[in-house]
């Protein structure tokens, strides 16, 4: 049996929640660009969630922008699937699965552009959604009126137009539009973006002002793993014990975060967001892309060569070790949450901290530590480098931890270089490939000399870092004792050390 609205009735899976038939006939109220697992797994979910709550009262077409890939199972199944929400939260164990029945329709732009703009005369619509990838904002110069325009901008310029002739440029008619394009200020650039287009089409200065006052585009920010279909194994697992095929089956972690930039009336428009606590809207969402950026993904980047080079091949694995565990949890509570530079309560970044170590602990995501060390050096210099400059604006003492994790960094940098180009580590007899655009400026450093030579060639490097990291009073000295120790002993051994000293309790 297909998943698809006629076999609803035929489920007989206690574990799913199966939408009620009046769910598919609500009216279409958002139009997203993009078909991927993460607009699947966040506000697709968030509006399927809302209207099971009777909050919303909307579907979404999508809009398929490419050629690629097929929209078969979309149709076949009437745009249903099954998400299946598993991970750890608050320390309890989480094993959800629903049938999300927010699609309505998947339309391709390419062979029927011209009902993506029939769907822009529409009352009904609301909301535009966007994941397009960070490629997809921006400015191509074109026309327009192509069937369809080739760009994401343009796609959306063309319908905006299209709603602005339709309803005679009323005020009331305009949209709100929230990209989750992993870029800042998303919303703000987008908006640049048409108008700039609007001027090179010699469009009316009406619909202009029609289109930068009447449109509300909000930027956002959001937070959640969905790593999308599950592997064979799970499919087959899922698909027993449910009872049916779905060829759209995605899983994702329980944690989810879509924080918008919007006042009261936006907020009224995605209405949505009331039936989840993930979704906030907000006037500034700038203190929520640091929580994330500095307690998850600078979390991620220090601890990355420590947990590598102690012999741990996946977060979880290394979430298993308690000398790992207090490590992390004393770097986000002890060092990166008091310099995180912005204003956030020590209340905030500790609920942030346990949130982060639950989806670390999440068995069923397998994420692997060398795929996170990917251009190791940038994410080190964008993640971390502004929480050592403000730890050092408040305090002149060494942060241990950091420096460790830095010890680290530099110590998975130590590579060789191959016939071939690439760029090779080795820890216990086990090589790597380091993928960063850095490396054979790392493979250069490590021959100057000792550990002291190659810690003070890198950190005094002001076009590494646009800062002389040497200058930060003992951070060198701590680095090279720490890099000392990982060459003599081993990362590990340096790991467990650290948890037997008053330094991480």
């Amino acid at each position: 049996m297909i998943l698809s609205k006629n076999n609803l009735n035929k489920i007989n899976s206690p574990g799913t929640v199966v939408p009620d038939e009046q769910l598919l006939t609500l009216p279409e109220k958002v139009l997203q660009f993009g078909t991927g697992v993460l607009l699947r797994g966040l506000p697709d979910y968030y509006i399927d969630k809302a209207n099971r709550q009777g909050v919303f009262n909307g579907r979404v077409v999508v809009v398929k922008s490419t050629d690629t890939g097929s929209a078969d199972d979309f149709d076949t199944q009437d745009g249903l699937y099954t998400l299946y929400i598993k991970g750890i939260e608050d320390g309890q164990a989480v094993d959800e699965q629903i049938v999300c029945s927010s699609i309505s329709r998947v339309v391709s732009a390419a062979k029927n552009w011209q009902s993506i703009l029939d769907l822009a005369k529409s009352e009904d619509l609301k909301v535009v959604i966007s994941n397009t990838t960070e490629v997809g904002i921006q400015l191509v110069e074109e026309d327009i009126n192509q069937q369809p325009p080739a760009s994401f901008p343009g796609k959306l310029l063309a319908v905006l137009y299209t709603r602005y002739k339709a309803f005679n440029g009323n005020a009331d008619s305009g949209l709100v539009i929230v990209p989750t394009e992993l870029i800042v200020d998303n919303g703000k650039k987008l908006k640049q973006i048409c108008v700039d287009l609007a001027n090179f089409n010699q469009l009316e200065p009406e619909f202009i002002e029609w289109l930068t006052n009447a449109n509300s585009f909000c930027s956002s920010l959001v937070d959640r793993i969905v790593p999308g279909k599950p592997s064979a194994d799970q499919y087959q697992a899922m698909e027993t014990e449910c009872g049916y095929k779905d060829g759209l089956r995605i899983i994702s972690e329980p944690y989810s975060l879509w924080a918008i930039e919007g006042d009261e009336k936006v907020a009224s428009v995605l209405s949505f967001g009331q039936a989840d606590k993930g979704v906030v809207v907000t006037p500034d969402i700038e203190k929520f892309r640091e929580l994330k950026l500095r307690l998850l993904n600078a979390t991620h980047t220090l601890s990355c060569g420590v947990a590598f080079l102690s012999g741990f091949k996946t977060v979880k694995l290394a979430m298993d070790s308690d000398a790992f565990t207090s490590f992390i949890t004393q770097i986000m509570r002890g060092e990166i949450a008091p310099a995180i530079p912005y204003g956030v309560t020590t209340a905030e970044t500790d609920e942030f901290t346990y949130k982060v170590l639950d989806r670390f602990r999440n068995p069923n995501i397998e994420h692997m530590w060398i795929s996170i060390s990917a251009q190791y050096s940038s994410k080190i210099k964008m993640r971390v480098l502004p929480l050592l400059l403000n730890h050092y604006k408040q305090a002149d003492s060494v942060p241990q931890l950091i420096a460790f994790g830095f010890a680290a960094f530099i110590r998975f940098m130590k590579v060789t270089k191959t016939e071939d180009g690439k760029f090779v580590g080795n820890v216990d007899g086990v090589e790597y490939v380091v993928t960063d655009s850095q490396a054979e400026y790392f493979y250069n450093a490590w021959t100057k000399g000792d550990t002291r030579q190659v810690v003070e060639t890198v950190l005094q490097d002001k076009a590494l870092w646009d800062a002389d990291l040497t200058a930060l009073n003992g951070f060198a000295d701590a680095v090279t004792a720490q890099l000392d120790a990982i060459e003599k002993g081993g990362a590990l051994n340096v790991l467990e050390n650290l948890e037997s000293k008053s330094l991480v309790k």
